[in-house]
């Protein structure tokens, strides 16, 4: 099995997509102007403009729901296997891919609320609808659908369940099993719930979580401020393969920095176009801009908190690819949480192994929530058009059982598996946005020129000449009414 999901991962994760991802986000910032940048302030100020309804979450609901999905165990055991696999300089390229993908992810979210429609009372959109909708080509929107449903429903729940299962049996001694059992009562107890339910829960632990494990992060760092500099030096050394002990592997920097910085902040993967295609907004600019702070969220905060502790407490391993190791601080210890586990723990004794293992519990749960929520669009967008039932009922058998086998498995396995997941995703959503791009850039022109001309944006994609945007052209005489 483990050599199948190798073979697998070589071929999917080859240099061509690395590159692909790299490239797309350097052509999206360069057309756009560099939004991540220009728009930093204005991306905050949205997170709290928009308020829900009936049909719709609000932008913060939507931001915590794609939150939630991005900021999970690749934050705290992603992070670890970077480094362990590509060096400290790996950190480099995952801050990289998050930089440039900010303005993949506003593509992608921009598109989702172009596209999105109106199913059963709720919002519902992501890839297979503006796929369907922006280009026409319907067999490909299947397959984003169905790739979709198998890497959320089966893939990478895995990854999530794994790396809680180790935590608590790191920190207290807990069998996989029970931390499994214990994990899937409460994952089913919320996902029967429909998606006000899980943005309702996103919205209150992802802040909650996120603050408490930052803070935790920054008396760390603070406590050992004078080792900063060096490893921030450490970082860009790695990277561009000036450092001597890590100037070897600058390829498996640049690869695992790039594969674990997708995985976890999505950029490209087009999961966070699920969510997004679910907020209440007047123009879907807006929510293409919160989407793309996200980014920030997960990798520039979350993911550098993690990494600092880890290289500043020198609680890490680095394998050569070769055989052996580069640096072996932690002898007998395996890639995963236990790097993060122990760097806090040796600051903090007998308090780390316990934080960590709660933050990743609570972490890897909400990722949960929104990898169910994702592949729920996706099957719902798939019963409607193979006309069939039970798919939606499926889904949460099957992602259920699947997080329950990921507890109970080894982490090469758990890993190995949701690679696949994100980059089928990711090789699908990424050359479907490029092909939608001139729809995404009228979109932020007509909103950028909006705001400039001092008026509310709203929304027109008949003066913008954006086709099968039905959403937006029935909307719009109600809300006309409304006005008078």
């Amino acid at each position: 099995m483990l050599k199948l999901v190798g073979f697998l991962n070589g071929i999917i994760w080859s240099k061509a997509l690395i590159y692909l991802c790299l490239g797309t986000g350097v052509y999206f910032s360069i057309k756009m102007r560099f939004l991540q940048v220009r728009h930093f302030k204005h991306m905050f100020n949205l997170l709290v403009g928009e308020k829900g309804s009936d049909k719709g979450v609000s932008s913060f609901q939507a931001l915590a729901i794609s939150v939630s999905g991005r900021v999970g165990t690749g934050n705290i055991a992603g992070v670890a296997t970077a480094i362990a696999l590509g060096g400290p300089g790996s950190i480099f390229w995952m801050w990289t891919i998050a930089f440039l993908g900010a303005g993949s992810a506003f593509v992608e979210s921009a598109l989702a609320q172009v596209y999105k429609k109106e199913h059963n009372g709720e919002y519902r959109g992501g890839p297979a609808y503006y796929i369907e909708k922006g280009l026409g080509i319907n067999w490909y929107a299947m397959l984003f659908a169905i790739a979709t449903f198998i890497a959320l429903g089966m893939l990478l729940p895995g990854t999530q369940s794994n790396s809680i299962a180790l935590a608590m049996e790191n920190a207290y001694g807990i069998n996989p099993y029970i931390s499994g059992a214990v994990l899937i009562v409460a994952f089913a107890m919320v996902i029967f719930g429909g998606v006000k339910r899980i943005g309702k829960v996103a919205e209150i632990v992802a802040p909650f979580m996120a603050t408490g494990y930052i803070i935790v992060a920054l008396l760390i760092i603070f406590m050992n401020i004078t080792k900063l500099p060096a490893v921030i030096a450490l970082i860009f050394k790695s990277a561009f393969a000036v450092h001597p002990v890590f100037g070897g592997i600058i390829g498996m920097a640049i690869s695992w920095g790039v594969k674990r910085g997708i995985f976890s902040n999505e950029a490209g993967q087009g999961t966070g176009a699920h969510p997004a295609a679910a907020a209440e907004v007047s123009h879907p600019a807006k929510q293409g801009l919160v989407q793309a702070f996200s980014v920030y969220i997960d990798t520039l905060f979350v993911c550098s908190a993690t990494a600092f502790m880890i290289l500043i407490t020198g609680m890490y391993n680095v394998e050569n690819s070769a055989g052996g190791f580069l640096v072996n601080n932690l002898p007998g210890v395996g890639i995963g949480p236990e790097y993060t586990q122990l760097a806090v723990e040796s600051v903090f004794p007998a308090f780390g192994s316990g934080f960590v293992a709660i933050s990743l519990s609570l972490f890897a749960f909400t990722s949960l929530l929104a990898f169910y929520y994702n592949a729920e669009t996706n099957a719902v967008y798939l019963e409607e058009k193979l006309n069939v039932k039970g798919l939606v009922m499926a889904l949460r058998v099957i992602i259920v059982a699947a997080t329950f086998y990921g507890a109970i498995k080894t982490a090469t396995l758990a890993w190995g598996l949701a690679d696949i997941g994100v980059g089928m995703m990711a090789w699908i959503n990424i050359i479907a946005i490029l092909l939608l791009r001139k729809p995404a850039f009228k979109v932020l022109k007509d909103y950028e020129s909006q705001l400039k001309a001092g008026k509310e944006p709203v929304f027109d994609p008949v003066e913008l000449g954006i086709e099968n945007a039905e959403f937006w052209i029935s909307a719009k005489p109600s809300e006309e009414k409304t006005a008078e």
